[in-house]
């Protein structure tokens, strides 16, 4: 759980206990405050769990979860295909195996390397499976992350993917924020909370340690310390493809958007020339690969945002400041990179242009960097689901709204084809995806799709859901929508998109223009894209609702409280809300960069007239939202749902609260507690918007 910090006085221009009455609600699990969380729970499913129509969707929803039929979205490893899996009989999940021909097949005959459901029953705990950090090349010793109730923080420990166990008496970390990795089999990198002032304001490391099969924690070396005032810090290898280690590297979060990087050279760190939003991209073709996010300068080169530079590997090393650089790729109008992967030979790169999916291969042939679009659908999203690094061998993902998803094989750079097909969850026939342009406060475009379901005519009573993120540079991106389309686009509802300025999907400035003192400009979108909505005659402000989680939770608890005429419904799942403490709840302290802190007065000016928390004031009504959150999410922490929740009962507003006790910042953990809470907030929207 994470630990809040005293409240500051009031002197400190940040909200005391006297001026907030509900700071109480801010410790987790005190039994006032979860006697308080309970009664509300009781409430809430008095009102939706009791609709008749609330078992129905539960199932449908539990169908899609469960179902059979699933692509089982794959990991390539050395002993085979590896996948995790959750389903009725695993509510918790399996890790466990094949080999790519047995997954050609539609019944891919699976090994089983670790039962999550039978650990949990065994250690009589709450694990939530976080995955696992293994020892290249042959990735056979593992650091498996278990998480107690779906919380960020884990505890590590090591296990044999030959024996299929946990190994007596080998490394084990308790629970912490962090990460461990491996140097050689018995010894690891591991960056945790060592006690004694190691973890930085936002309750992640800072130091680095060197842990020797045999050593206590507290023998182990330390090789790297960031700044208490970092937001996190640490030091990994520098890796090819083949496992040969290459260096140590080490970063400096000093911002959640911005670092510094090092590299060791003997027994010293040396800091590299990067702009502060550029780190390293990985090693192909013996060029270690940088990516930025803004202009870089270096010498006479200006590389632009958005680029992937090169530089020679063996030239890196002898120099790593001074090593030529070479332009990889640089984004074209409308472009922006989404991540990507490496083969044994071939860097493969998903893009976004003008929100459609491209994926780019690249390969150093000739002296110079060549690039070849990948032969894929247009006009749909698409991903690198899977690369080997001991091969060439890739999968692809592709999608959009109303298409099942359809996974793509590829070895060797050949033409990508299919290698499974999803089934489909709903009857999309009828129904249409389109594309328009709101404008916003100072005039700019903000795209948004919205997927009309059949039959819809334009006599502005359609039951509308708008949905966005707009932060931290995260694109939201046409997907299936599976049980949504099951369950509300087959019940007449439209479903929107939207794609606000702060999110990802036109690259660094799209974020970049609306954050910190711009962050208004995110809410003014939004709210742009509701009521450009209406403007078109597609619903009215009765029929509309907006759904959000984490970033998009405070998202939605601004376009209510700014706008409360212009919705009939908000969901406001996992949210921040209390922007004037955000810093001391939870991870907040990490998203000052996105935000600003507000203990400086400047930067308070900048968040205190959007604040929603402080925005739910006696005399306006509000649109009854419904705020879902989680007693384990030890990211944003449920005080800010929770907190927001017993402010509109004081005013006399009415609202609904549903907290989970497990779950996290990710929802539920098994399919049976993300089909309830996909059954409560459906119901709600039906009551809400077409009741």
């Amino acid at each position: 759980m994470a630990q809040t910090t005293s409240p500051p006085s009031a002197a400190s221009g940040v909200p005391g206990e006297a001026e907030d009455p509900y700071i109480w609600l801010e410790e987790a699990r005190s039994d006032r405050a979860l006697a308080w969380v309970r009664a509300e729970n009781d409430k809430t499913l008095a009102q939706l769990a009791n609709d008749p129509r609330f078992e129905a969707l539960k199932a449908e929803a539990l169908a899609i979860l469960d179902a059979e039929d699933r692509i089982p979205m794959v990991s390539f490893r050395p002993d085979g295909l590896y996948n995790f899996w959750q389903d009725r009989a695993n509510p918790r999940g399996v890790l466990r195996r094949t080999t790519l021909e047995s997954y050609r097949t539609d019944t891919p005959q699976w090994e089983t390397v670790l039962d999550i459901d039978a650990l949990a029953r065994a250690d009589n705990r709450e694990w939530v499976y976080q995955g696992m950090s293994c020892l290249e090349p042959d990735m056979r010793h593992c650091m498996v992350a278990l998480s107690d109730g779906g919380k960020d923080a884990t505890i590590l420990r090591e296990f044999d993917m030959a024996t299929r166990s946990f190994v007596e008496g080998g490394f084990t970390l308790p629970e912490s924020q962090g990460s461990a990795s491996w140097v050689d089999k018995d010894t690891l990198l591991v960056s945790r909370d060592f006690g004694g002032g190691t973890v930085t304001e936002s309750f992640y490391p800072f130091t680095t340690r060197l842990w020797k099969r045999g050593e206590t924690l507290e023998q182990a070396q330390e090789v790297f310390r960031g700044a208490a005032s970092d937001v996190s810090a640490g030091a990994g290898l520098l890796r090819d493809s083949a496992g040969t280690v290459h260096g140590m590297v080490a970063t400096r979060g000093l911002t959640f958007h911005e670092s510094t990087t090092y590299i060791r050279q003997g027994d010293e760190w040396v800091g590299l020339n990067l702009p502060r939003k550029a780190g390293l991209y990985g090693i192909v073709d013996g060029h270690v690969l940088i990516s930025t996010d803004e202009v870089w300068n270096t010498g006479s080169q200006v590389f632009p945002a958005d680029a992937i530079i090169a530089v020679e590997l063996e030239a890196f090393k002898r120099d790593p400041n001074g090593a030529a650089k070479t332009l990889v790729w640089a984004p074209g109008p409308r472009q922006t990179r989404q991540g990507g992967a490496a083969t044994a030979n071939s860097l493969y790169v998903n893009l976004l242009d003008n929100v459609r999916g491209r994926v780019l291969k690249f390969d150093y042939e000739g002296g110079q960097w060549v690039s070849r679009t990948v032969d894929l659908p247009q006009n749909a999203t698409l991903g690198v689901a899977a690369a080997s690094s001991k091969s060439d061998e890739v999968m692809f993902s592709v999608t959009d709204f109303l298409t099942p998803s359809t996974l793509y094989y590829s070895a060797d750079g050949n033409a990508p084809s299919v290698i499974k097909t999803s089934p489909a969850r709903f009857d999309a026939s009828g129904m249409a995806i389109e594309q328009y342009k709101a404008t916003s406060a100072d005039g700019t475009k903000i795209p948004y799709f919205i997927v009309r379901p059949r039959g819809m005519a334009l006599n502005a009573g359609t039951p509308t859901l708008l949905t966005g993120y707009g932060g931290f540079q995260v694109p939201r991106l046409p997907g299936y929508l599976g049980s949504t389309g099951k369950m509300w686009l087959e019940r007449g509802g439209a479903y929107v998109l939207a794609n606000m300025r702060g999110g990802g999907e036109f690259g660094p400035d799209w974020h970049q223009t609306a954050i910190r003192e711009n962050k208004q400009r995110t809410w003014d979108d939004f709210i742009a894209v509701a009521q450009d909505l209406v403007t078109r005659g597609f619903t009215t402000p009765e029929h509309l609702g907006i759904q959000g989680g984490s970033q998009g939770g405070l998202l939605v608890g601004t376009a209510f409280t700014q706008r409360p005429d212009l919705f009939n419904a908000a969901i406001v799942q996992i949210p921040l809300f209390d922007m004037l403490r955000y810093h001391l709840i939870g991870r907040g302290a990490s998203w000052i960069g996105e935000y600003g802190d507000p203990r400086i007065p400047e930067q308070r000016a900048w968040i205190e007239p959007y604040s929603p928390y402080q925005k739910i004031v006696r005399g306006r009504d509000y649109p009854m939202p419904f705020f879902v959150t989680s007693t384990a999410d030890d990211r944003t922490h449920p005080s800010h749902g929770r907190k927001a929740a017993a402010r509109l009962a004081e005013i006399g507003q009415p609202y609904l609260y549903y907290e989970d006790m497990t779950g996290g910042h990710s929802g539920g953990v098994d399919n049976e507690q993300r089909a309830r809470l996909l059954a409560l907030q459906t119901v709600y929207l039906l009551q809400r918007l077409k009741d």
